[in-house]
């Protein structure tokens, strides 16, 4: 769960909005029947607040906790950019699973035209960044967007992918400021560490990928 992107999402709006709670790690290739108890669905993450409610699904689970805690809001309370940030989201749509595949891949010279079709999704978020002319994709400060497309972005170190940002220089700057938001350094994991999870987890099937670096 450390190394997933969708939990990632969770644990970026856990440590922004400075929100108490407690990580329980889940194997995904050997997930406890406890956990099928609580969500039979088996995904992460998954929160289970104070009164015993479970939530699952990343999106829903953060909109949850920006509404339903104090702090720091990461939602526009504006219908309209609100909206908004939902139609980047979507346009972002095809990123998770073309990274996916790559990271599968245990040859990576069986994805030609891979690069290219990586740098043709992140053009269109370039051109968000031009039209709004600003350093972040709701305005001028981190917003709920930005957190969650910022965990594949971190991902791109560890695949050999920087170059897909190049040609992107707005979404480059992006990257950039991101990396120096507080919950974003907070949370940073290492190429070097997520490179070995990779082998330990999609190559190696290894029981221990969960638990590595612990």
């Amino acid at each position: 769960m450390r190394f997933c992107p969708y939990a990632q999402r969770t644990r970026l709006v856990l440590q922004a909005k400075g929100i108490r709670h407690e990580e329980v790690n889940i194997n995904l290739k050997n997930k406890p029947e406890w956990f099928f108890k609580k969500n039979p669905i088996g995904k992460v993450p998954l929160i289970e607040n104070s009164q015993g409610q479970l939530i699952c699904e990343s999106v829903i689970i953060c909109e949850y906790l920006d509404e339903a805690y104090p702090g720091k809001k990461l939602l526009p309370n504006d219908p309209y950019e609100r909206a908004c940030q939902k139609m980047i989201l979507e346009s972002f749509s095809k990123v998770p699973s073309l990274l996916l595949n790559f990271m599968k891949g245990q040859n990576k010279e069986d994805f030609p035209g891979f690069k290219e079709e990586v740098k043709k999704e992140f053009s269109k978020l370039e051109e968000v960044l031009t039209n709004k002319k600003t350093t972040f994709f709701g305005g001028n400060s981190v917003s709920m967007i930005d957190y969650f497309i910022w965990p594949w972005f971190e991902r791109l170190e560890s695949l050999e992918l920087n170059d897909c940002v190049t040609q992107t220089p707005k979404l480059k700057l992006w990257v950039a400021a991101m990396r120096k938001d507080p919950a974003v350094e907070a949370l940073y994991t290492d190429a070097k560490s997520q490179q070995h999870f990779y082998t330990l987890y999609f190559q190696n099937s290894s029981p221990e990928a969960c638990d590595y670096g612990l």
